[in-house]
């Protein structure tokens, strides 16, 4: 039987687009004095946060609309899509800072959220004095959070700090601070939106090693949103897509972020998104060998080449070539010069410059980064908007996680000892 411990259930949010009554006539007032000296509102202007390329007509926008989803105890859930997909919204949902317009929210224990840098800290108190405040708004006792306070202030690292206003903190102090309250308070829910990305690498780590260690020995739950999806694939569990609004994928985290990056993909036509062009020579598309397909084995040569159109001579060029995977992690790179040993020349026509190699790396999509050079000056750069799909002909019986970044053919041997 399932431990559900967090329910959402049919939640929509609406947003008065426009600025909205602040509630007082003095605050109206004070508004209307900053807006003809030029000068920002000083309070809440509510925009469209959904599709933020065409204005629209109604004066509301429905920042979600009919969320559901269900949490088990002891899972990590990573929750991505772009920005204004909804993500931070549901949040603030979830950690009850707003209210839904329609539906409603089932949890089962203390719910602790990072949303913002510095959100329910004093700057006017110390760092020890808000660790005692956010203990306190979490229901613990004093007597629990001097329990965990040397355990808190050691894992932050701001041990020389923590009896100096916050107001004093860097926002990465802040955040290492506010995470440790969360992480070592022990929440039954943990809800995190992006404020890792404040941290330096080394805490980065700290902070999702502290995670996992809370979710798998301690079978709490975390809701976790970030862009980095090094960070998504290596601590959660499962996942779900957010798109104007609304869940469109929810699966395992290795299927919602394929489903995430195959979102934009395009027909199988070679179009590709520009980049630099300012000058009279350009790419047109690319293709894989003799085909129009946009796969290759990880296993074989295979020749992936780049048509350009020139409308001018170009002297001492040089062609570059990157992939990475979904990471952003470099996978190859390479260079023309890498193997002619000299530049090369380009008449005014149509060229087609061919890369031929073996890419071993694990089944996945990957994106082309391609750049002509001339005279040490950018002809043309452009990133593949088609992704390149790499496949392999076998399945490895390893989970995922356990596989690396490279597919190399192995072999393996027993010896009896006589």
């Amino acid at each position: 039987m399932k431990d559900i411990i967090l329910k959402a259930e049919n939640i929509s949010k609406q947003y008065r687009l426009g600025e909205v009554g602040t509630g007082t006539l003095s605050h109206d007032l004070n508004r209307w004095w900053h807006k003809i000296r030029g000068k920002e509102n000083p309070y809440l202007k509510i925009g469209e946060t959904n599709d933020r390329s065409t204005k629209g007509t109604s004066d509301y926008v429905w920042a979600l609309q009919d969320i559901n989803f269900e949490v088990e105890r002891g899972e990590v859930l990573g929750i991505i899509g772009k920005n204004g997909a909804g993500k931070s919204t549901l949040l603030k949902i979830l950690s009850k800072v707003t209210a839904p317009t329609t539906g409603s929210i089932k949890s089962r224990g203390r719910i602790a959220s990072l949303l913002e840098v510095g959100t329910g800290f004093n700057g006017e108190m110390t760092g020890r004095e808000n660790i005692f405040l956010n203990g306190a708004i979490l229901g613990m006792t004093k007597k629990e959070i001097t329990s965990k306070l040397d355990e808190i202030i050691e894992f932050s690292g701001c041990e020389r700090y923590i009896d100096t206003p916050v107001k004093r903190y860097s926002s990465g102090m802040t955040v290492r601070l506010a995470f440790a309250v969360a992480a070592f308070l022990e929440p039954e829910i943990l809800v995190i939106d992006e404020v890792l990305a404040v941290g330096d690498a080394e805490f980065q780590k700290k902070a999702i090693g502290k995670m996992q260690d809370i979710s798998r020995e301690g079978g709490r739950t975390v809701l976790f949103v970030s862009h980095n999806m090094a960070a998504v694939k290596q601590l959660c569990t499962k996942g779900i897509v957010m798109e104007n609004g609304k869940v469109v994928f929810e699966g395992s985290i290795d299927a919602v972020i394929d489903e995430y990056f195959n979102e934009d993909q395009l027909a199988n036509d070679g179009k590709r998104t520009e980049i630099n062009n300012d000058s009279s020579g350009f790419f047109t598309r690319w293709f894989i060998g003799d085909s129009n397909l946009f796969s290759i084995s990880s296993d074989e040569k295979e020749s992936i080449c780049f048509e350009f159109n020139s409308n001018e001579d170009f002297s001492n060029c040089e062609l570059g070539l990157v992939i990475r995977n979904f990471e952003g992690k470099i996978m190859l790179g390479c260079n023309s010069r890498d193997y002619e040993g000299d530049y090369f020349d380009i008449k005014k026509g149509n060229q087609v410059f061919k890369f031929e190699l073996i890419l071993p790396v694990i089944d996945g999509k990957y994106e082309i980064d391609i750049a002509l050079v001339s005279n040490n000056t950018i002809i043309d750069q452009w990133v593949s908007e088609t992704n390149l799909i790499v496949k392999n002909k076998f399945e490895s019986v390893l989970d995922r996680k356990w596989r690396g970044e490279l597919n190399l053919k192995t072999s393996f041997r027993y010896d009896e000892l006589s």
